[in-house]
């Protein structure tokens, strides 16, 4: 009977450490890369863009990063209609990271550009404090990754069983 509870709770332990771990774990595939998007610059090297959330409204006054080969290009910060622009940048492709946000632009100078390029990079950014309208909190995902709400997590389900099997109720 003893050994019974033992191979149940490790059973238990078990499973809590496989809801725990992320998925990446046990998944094969890896990330597909991420989607580059044809921008068409202005006369004189000009990247306009724009920062919004997922529910479509500007996000200002965020802080935008252009990168080229993982190097910092321009930083800048977005007006307050979430659009930014950034000067005498040379055809490319370039990664543009705003709050959470991030895309992969292949820029063209305006003669060059092929016809389905955009005139505008835009990136879609879950969670600012800074967007319009947004909310004070963090996400759900900030939350479920943080090192102490995973560690209450496993110990309360290795405690809960222990504490049930432990539980000898010996009054009539």
């Amino acid at each position: 009977m003893k050994i019974r509870g033992i191979v149940r709770g490790a059973a238990v332990s078990l499973a809590a450490w496989a809801i725990c771990l992320p998925s990446v774990v046990f998944s094969a595939e890896q990330a597909p890369a991420p989607a580059v998007v044809d921008i068409a610059m202005a006369d004189g090297g000009v990247l306009h863009g724009q920062v919004v959330d997922l529910q479509g409204g500007s996000a200002v006054g965020v802080p935008v990063v252009v990168k080229a080969q993982n190097q910092d290009i321009v930083r800048t910060v977005t007006s307050k209609e979430g659009r930014f622009e950034v000067q005498n940048l040379r055809g490319g492709v370039y990664q543009v990271a705003a709050g959470e946000g991030q895309g992969v632009y292949r820029v063209w100078s305006a003669k060059a550009a092929p016809p389905s390029a955009q005139k505008t990079a835009i990136v879609y950014t879950q969670n600012c404090d800074k967007c319009a309208g947004a909310g004070a909190g963090g996400t759900l995902k900030s939350v479920l990754t943080n090192p102490i709400v995973i560690a209450g997590v496993v110990a309360t389900a290795i405690a809960v069983p222990i504490a049930l099997a432990n539980d000898h109720d010996d009054s009539p």
